[in-house]
């Protein structure tokens, strides 16, 4: 069974403009039902959805931070080009990394980093993530664990450069942090099991803004914009994006 493929979205809602960023094997799904509330309340949302994200496996690791960085500064032009002179970041996971690399790199009204990694896993445990990744899509194709099985050793001799490019991606952030000055609301779930919960302090704790704030979420896991608490999530990034310095 072929998958549909999941798309990027824009869904007009205001004059202030939000980019929200999906993760590493993620899609735009994962911050779709953010920008639906958004939207709502007057912002307008854009998702860009990152080169071989959506795709079948064997299509994600021929690409890298590189290209989704490309990705991402295509969504941010793609806002500014349809008139939106003042954007506000949402990143989820690898998407926070990037919210965080745009808060240095262009000009931004805030930034709010989810479930961000700030300390590089090892190569291993992200290899592990990938094949979890690998092995679910064909499932969700519906192929026999038969043909799964086949696929996936075949899929084990791809070269995986997209790993290393991702810890140095981390790595290099984690060392700009300090040149950060817009706003920061550092969201964090307290049960995520893919990443280090202290790269929510490191993010909070380096950036240089004096108008920061890290929240907590007792009951939630990586995914945090999909999991029990998303209402209130919605509500802190709604209230963390009216307390900007917006123009209009």
């Amino acid at each position: 069974m072929k998958l549909v493929a999941p798309k990027p979205f824009t869904f007009e809602g205001g004059k202030r403009a939000v980019l929200l960023l999906h993760g590493f094997t993620g899609t735009t799904a994962d911050v779709r039902m953010l920008g639906r509330f958004l939207q709502k309340r007057g912002y307008t949302c854009h998702a860009p959805l990152y080169k071989g994200h959506g795709v079948p496996p064997e299509e994600l690791v021929k690409t890298g931070p590189e290209d989704w960085w490309k990705d991402v500064q295509k969504g941010y032009q793609l806002l500014k080009d349809e008139g939106y002179d003042e954007i506000a970041v949402c990143g989820l996971s690898l998407g926070g990394v990037f919210s965080l690399k745009i808060g240095y790199t262009l000009p931004i009204k805030g930034i709010v980093p989810m479930c961000a990694p700030m300390r590089p896993k090892t190569e291993d445990a992200i290899y592990k993530g990938v094949l979890a990744y690998a092995k679910e899509y064909k499932r969700r194709e519906q192929k026999s664990e038969e043909q799964i099985q086949v696929e996936m050793e075949r899929f084990q001799e791809s070269p995986m450069g997209t790993l290393k490019g991702l810890q140095q991606l981390i790595a290099d952030v984690r060392e700009h942090l300090d040149h950060i000055y817009s706003p920061v609301f550092v969201v964090q779930a307290r049960h995520d099991e893919m990443i280090d919960i202290e790269s929510a302090n490191i993010i909070h704790d380096n950036v240089e803004t004096d108008d920061k704030s890290l929240k907590w979420y007792e009951e939630s896991t990586h995914v945090i914009t999909l999991d029990k608490e998303k209402e209130q999530l919605h509500e802190d990034v709604f209230r963390f994006l009216e307390g900007l310095d917006w123009s209009e």
